[in-house]
């Protein structure tokens, strides 16, 4: 039956035959001499035939081995091809990765158009989502993760640094202003919309701050920037979140600071993640190239529309301060 064939057996048997001596078969094969001379009778009692004879230090095939040899290397060559054809269309057509959802809808998808038309022969497939890939068991080629870049064991660079601000519409701020001239007194009488799973959160800009959270103030809470900035845009608060993200919202001018003089928290946010050995894939390195060019273009236009606002940025330190 072929299901009692032993492909490993198989292997040692080939590697004997094609060098002659055992030794350098186990050399070769990276185990002792006597798990292939074991493997190799394996094979000779299901058989029920001798596949070597002796001729001095050297093992020569006999009838039976030849005829065998023979089969097992055009088996074994029919293999080698077929994995070489597949990892040579994966190579060449096929691209899986992974973004943060509002960054993949809000930044990545309309410069995507670019990328895939210069690469149109390629199967594309992007995941929007929060999930992290586990690379062990996942076929995805690398990350576009939002986070502080603690990915221990996987190749992990910059892309994008954020900036991270108090914005609202300019109707909600005009409102604000009509309660109070102090930002910080407007900002504790307004509805706060906070991205709960942002890198900066309004709990941590008033600490850095030495700002008490506001007795009477409410909250909202939303797992993504997209909701965060539209219920913004409608003008139901006062949202902590990324210029990165508002750019288009803040250059038109739907989304405005809440007061220049804040100014804004600069810290990387995105990251290409994914195993070294991934790097070395020619449709991995061209799109890395391709980003990277993409977000150093971005990265002028926001400090550009920052300029036109006004807006100082201060470096997040490590232990919480500011650098200008």
């Amino acid at each position: 039956m072929i299901n009692d064939l032993n492909l490993n057996s198989m292997a040692y048997f080939e590697a004997v035959a094609r060098l002659g001596q055992v030794a350098k078969a186990a050399a070769e094969l990276g185990v002792s001499p006597s798990a292939v001379s074991q493997q190799v009778r394996a094979i000779e009692q299901q058989f029920g035939v001798k596949l070597f004879r002796r001729e001095g230090r050297r093992l020569i095939l006999t009838m039976d081995g030849e005829r065998l040899y023979r089969a097992a290397t055009q088996a074994f060559h029919a293999l080698r091809d077929a994995r070489a054809t597949i990892l040579r269309q994966r190579e060449q057509r096929q691209l899986i990765l992974r973004v943060s959802p509002s960054f993949g809808q809000i930044w990545l998808a309309p410069r995507l158009s670019q990328f895939l038309t210069q690469h149109d022969g390629w199967d594309t497939r992007i995941d929007a989502t929060t999930d992290l890939s586990d690379f062990q068991t996942e076929a995805v080629d690398f990350d576009l993760r939002y986070g502080a870049g603690d990915w221990s064991g996987l190749y992990v660079e910059p892309i994008l640094e954020d900036h991270v601000l108090p914005l609202c519409s300019p109707a909600y701020r005009d409102w604000l202003r009509g309660l109070s001239a102090d930002p910080l007194e407007q900002i504790s009488r307004a509805r706060l919309i906070d991205n709960v799973k942002g890198q900066h959160p309004w709990d941590l800009w008033m600490t850095e701050r030495d700002i008490a959270r506001p007795s009477g103030s409410t909250r909202t809470g939303l797992d993504r920037s997209q909701m965060s900035l539209q219920l913004a845009r409608d003008g139901m608060g006062l949202a902590m979140d990324s210029v990165t993200l508002a750019h288009d919202d803040l250059k038109a001018g739907r989304l405005v600071p809440l007061d220049a003089r804040l100014g804004t928290v600069r810290f990387p946010a995105y990251w290409l993640v994914c195993p070294p050995r991934h790097t070395n894939r020619r449709v991995v390195r061209l799109f890395f190239d391709w980003i990277r060019d993409e977000a150093a273009g971005f990265q002028k236009q926001a400090a550009s529309l920052m300029q036109d606002l006004g807006l100082k940025a201060q470096a997040r330190l490590d232990d919480g301060a500011f650098s200008e």
